[in-house]
């Protein structure tokens, strides 16, 4: 009996495959439509038909990445009750994914690109992403775990930073697995980096005195 083949992704799949590959390969400004439509192996005006321009593609390829990221998080986080480890735990997912989807660094990188509509539309995807870490963040926070007035969105602002970048030097076979280093740097957030002897007596007074904790409004710490 003959092996059937695997099905085709979608069509939809393949046009935003292909343009990920090519926006990582050459830039955003630099690819063009007919250059993804002849790596999808489709037409033109089937590409066109689906996705009118290049912003269109680009918000696609964000909004299937927010989604799936947003899917394995809580996957990771599901059966975990403590809010706390629910962040540590998130952290992990976070990166796995970000490594293991060319996509999601495109967008990481090229989301600039987008103007109009579809830079509105971007922005509104971000908000209900960052609103979501930020739940994370205002849970653990309730437990009375952390510092108590610590500026919360400075800290995600830190740990997205910290974990994105991760994309720029990371490498298969290099001595950390994507686990690893997402616990290292929580742990140098949650246990800091000084010895516990060398630390101030009084960290809430140092916080405050570095700025770290939150501003009321129109303080410099609410600003983007």
């Amino acid at each position: 009996m003959p092996k059937s083949r695997a099905a085709a992704p979608p069509a939809e799949d393949r046009f935003l495959d292909a343009a990920a590959r090519l926006f990582r390969k050459k830039g955003f400004a630099a690819t063009t439509v007919r250059e993804i439509a002849k790596e999808a192996r489709m037409l033109p005006g089937s590409l066109h038909y689906r996705y009118p321009t290049k912003d269109s593609l680009l918000l696609a390829l964000m909004k299937r990445g927010e989604d799936a990221d947003l899917v394995g998080i809580r996957a990771a986080i599901r059966d975990v009750r403590d809010p706390v480890e629910r962040l540590r735990l998130a952290l992990r997912a976070r990166l796995r994914y970000l490594l293991s989807r060319p996509a999601s660094q495109v967008v990481l990188f090229e989301w600039r690109s987008l103007k109009g509509a579809a830079r509105e539309e971007m922005i509104k995807l971000r908000d209900r992403y960052e609103a979501f870490w930020s739940g994370l963040l205002y849970e653990a926070a309730g437990t009375g775990r952390l510092h108590p007035g610590i500026d919360l969105r400075l800290l995600r602002f830190l740990l997205f930073g910290a974990i994105n970048g991760v994309a720029l030097w990371y490498h298969a076979d290099g001595p950390r697995t994507p686990d690893e280093i997402s616990d290292a740097f929580w742990g140098f957030v949650a246990y800091g980096v000084v010895d516990e002897a060398h630390r101030p007596h009084d960290i809430g007074s140092a916080l405050r005195t570095l700025s770290a904790m939150e501003m009321g409004a129109g303080g410099a710490a609410e600003r983007r």
